[in-house]
C-alpha cells in the first residue's frame, strides 16, 4: 500500500493498517513507500507475459 492509503481516514480492508504498511518485520528498519499502488496499474494483469526460456531450450 502507498503511504497515502495507509494514512487515510477510511480503511476498508480486513487486515490492519500496521500489517499493510509493514508486512515483514525487516521493513520497520528500511521501508520503501511506493508512490503508486501498482507499478503498471492493471496493464500487467491484462497482458500476462512469461519471462521463462522456451521449452525447446531444455532439450
Amino acid at each position: 500500500h502507498t503511504a497515502q492509503v495507509c494514512g487515510a481516514d477510511a480503511w476498508s480492508h480486513a487486515y490492519g493498517r500496521e500489517l499493510a504498511a509493514y508486512p515483514l518485520p525487516s521493513l520497520r528498519q528500511q521501508k520503501y513507500w511506493a508512490p503508486v499502488g501498482r507499478v503498471d496499474n492493471v496493464y500487467g494483469d491484462r497482458n500476462l507475459m512469461c519471462s521463462c526460456i522456451p521449452v525447446a531450450d531444455y532439450a
